[in-house]
């Protein structure tokens, strides 16, 4: 009971005194932001209590006109925020006002640039859409009770965004929540009819929900006298945006939407909006943002698309209408073929969502694609690139459409900008070249150094530079493209099929037979760690490198399994040699067993160094490394 409960005054959460701090003294350009906010919040509160009441239409408490109410009040200084949403219970106030228990808070720090538009823009981009109350409020007066809660269980919340809050139980007849802002001196501006209605329709006319202010009209009486007559009037469109016709709504209208769904402050980089009609209905409407929301790289958070029923908002963040490599992606579905109490675990086997899902894959991928014509491709590789590349993975009947997006650094200039398509590589490849060279690695130097690729080289031929952590698995999926196998140049012997010539097949097996007595040594010396020796000739400036078995792992995914902590069975690899090197020439000439074995142990942990390996015995590689030095200057 309200009589029950003390008044108390509670401390703001350490990060939200540092939010509060940034709201009050640091972000003035474009305060408007506070009415999209709100509106935003209480358009939320308005779409849950609508899906809640699906299972419980007691919660609608005899009122399901949904709506929220803008008031100001000149002479007192303040504008009243109404909504007759789901409302909040005392532990829902303490939770999503007095703390802020998400992880976004940290990234909204990060993310502060020192421009004052975009800084307080990102407002609602991390989920602390309230607290831009403190950019005009100098105290706010919040109001609520659970909708299906007693009249009594009413919470009011107060603060001067300094420190602290206070709160108390009291009486609330009306369900929902009541915000009341105490304008500073230097806010006034917003205490005017024109301007708050401006406002609302430039971030608002899109809701799905009326927005109701009291119209002024000015009339008089009979005896002459001025008379006001107070109506109310909805001053948003108020009609769901995605279900006009496209040709009715302006490209304004299409970035307020995204600007809501997707709580970004930039325009989106483009947007396809879809109607169809027969045996299904349903309408789409998804945008690429223009930059990587800040928990793209977590598969497992519930990403970007809201699911409506014939307008009625049914659930956020629907993940089975997407799969997971395009979470980046924001937008709404809209479709007249489902209960309205769906669920998610309906909507996991559902053929509808099925049918839906897949038209909208394609419908995605092809504004990729006209994407991927034109320079704004660059950007959007740069931003979503890697997640795309997880399609090859995910989405098997789309394989072909997805790696014809794809984008790779590669030989052709040695640049680390991700730019060259599969179809590009395959126009330069040369006339006998049967298959698509690549190479794996942690970074962009260490690949674009290997040694692996000195014959490539040497021959002209191009080869993909991969280093997302990504394409490690990406590869064993993408197997081949365009009838040319995907072959990667640190795995198996060396087969260019053409590419050799017979007299340097025959060249290589002289050598194996000349150097037939150091391979068996350094196979004796290295036996723990390796598979074999072998003569090569894809090394043309480098001593040695380590080769992966057809079958095997590749010795990057290894370290990146391990790295995470899982125990990998460590698979010996082949120790292929240049025999024209001069450490190759000094090992068959050497006769002393210790200063053999000291330079077959360099020449292993060299090769293994190459690769971005680590090695076992550092100091002892220095230690050996330094007698060599030692004995070569004598």
């Amino acid at each position: 009971m309200a009589e029950d409960v003390k008044k108390e005054t509670l401390g703001f959460q350490t990060e939200v005194k540092q939010l509060l701090d940034l709201m009050i003294h640091s972000l003035y350009s474009n305060r408007e932001i506070f009415v999209r906010e709100l509106i935003s919040n209480a358009s939320d509160a308005c779409d849950k209590l609508r899906f809640e009441a699906l299972s419980d239409d007691a919660l609608f408490e005899g009122d399901a006109e949904l709506n929220v109410h803008v008031d100001f009040d000149a002479e007192n200084k303040t504008i009243t925020f109404t909504d007759n949403g789901i409302g909040m219970t005392r532990e829902e106030v303490i939770s999503h006002i007095g703390t802020i228990a998400k992880s976004g808070t940290k990234e909204f720090f990060n993310s502060i640039s020192g421009d004052e538009k975009k800084d307080s823009q990102l407002i609602g981009q991390f989920g602390v859409g309230f607290y831009s109350s403190f950019i005009v409020a100098e105290s706010v007066t919040l109001t609520t009770r659970k909708a299906g809660a007693s009249e009594d269980e009413g919470i009011r919340w107060e603060s001067e965004g300094v420190g602290e809050y206070t709160l108390e139980t009291v009486k609330r007849k009306q369900r929902g929540t009541e915000i009341v802002l105490h304008l500073r001196e230097d806010a006034l501006e917003f205490l005017n009819g024109y301007e708050l209605r401006q406002v609302i329709r430039r971030y608002s006319d899109h809701l799905n929900l009326p927005i109701i202010m009291i119209k002024e009209s000015t009339g008089e009486d009979e005896e002459g006298e001025e008379a006001k007559e107070i109506e109310y009037e909805t001053v948003n469109a108020a009609k769901a945006l995605w279900t006009r016709s496209k040709s009715d709504i302006t490209d304004e209208e299409y970035n307020e939407l995204y600007k809501h769904i997707g709580h970004d402050y930039d325009d989106p980089m483009s947007k396809v909006h879809s109607q169809v009609e027969g045996n299904l209905e349903y309408t789409t409407l998804f945008y690429i943002p223009n930059r990587a929301p800040f928990d793209m790289w977590d598969r497992n958070q519930k990403h970007g698309i809201k699911l409506y029923v014939r307008r009625v908002f049914i659930m956020d963040d629907a993940e089975q209408l997407l799969p997971p490599y395009l979470r980046f992606v924001r937008g709404i579905v809209d479709t007249n073929d489902l209960p309205l109490n769906v669920s998610r675990e309906i909507l996991q086997h559902n053929k509808v969502i099925e049918t839906i899902k897949s038209a909208s894959v394609k419908k995605i991928l092809g504004m990729v694609g006209k994407l991927a014509k034109g320079d704004a491709y660059d950007k959007f590789w740069k931003e979503f690139g890697t997640v795309l590349k997880e399609g090859l993975i995910d989405d098997d009947k789309n394989k072909d459409k997805i790696a014809k997006l794809l984008r790779f650094a590669t030989t052709h200039d040695d640049s680390e900008d991700q730019k060259v398509s599969l179809d590009e590589y395959v126009s330069r490849m040369q006339e006998d070249q049967k298959g698509i060279y690549y190479v794996v690695g942690e970074n962009h130097a260490t690949v674009k150094n290997s040694p692996h690729l000195e014959v490539f080289r040497k021959k002209g031929i191009e080869v993909l530079l991969l280093t997302d952590h990504v394409d490690e698995w990406m590869v064993n999926h993408l197997t081949e493209f365009d009838g040319k196998e995907l072959q990667s140049v640190t795995k198996g012997e060396l087969d260019l099929g053409d590419q050799e010539n017979e007299e340097e097949q025959k060249k290589t097996e002289e050598k194996t037979g000349e150097f037939k007595d150091v391979l068996e040594r350094l196979e004796k010396l290295l036996d723990a760690k390796i598979k074999e020796v072998r003569v090569t000739n894809r090394l043309t400036t480098s001593p040695a490198c380590l080769v992966a078995g057809d079958q095997d792992m590749e010795a990057n995914l290894q370290r990146i399994l391990e790295a995470s902590g899982q125990t990998i069975p460590t698979a010996k690899r082949v120790l292929e040699v240049n025999p024209e090197h001069p450490i190759l020439q000094r090992l068959k000439e050497e006769k002393d067993d210790a200063r053999f074995e000291d330079w077959g142990r360099i020449l292993f942990d060299q090769a293994l160094l190459s690769e971005g390996g680590k090695l076992e015995d550092p100091a002892g590689f220095v230690h050996r490394l330094n007698e060599m030095f030692v004995e070569i200057s004598k």
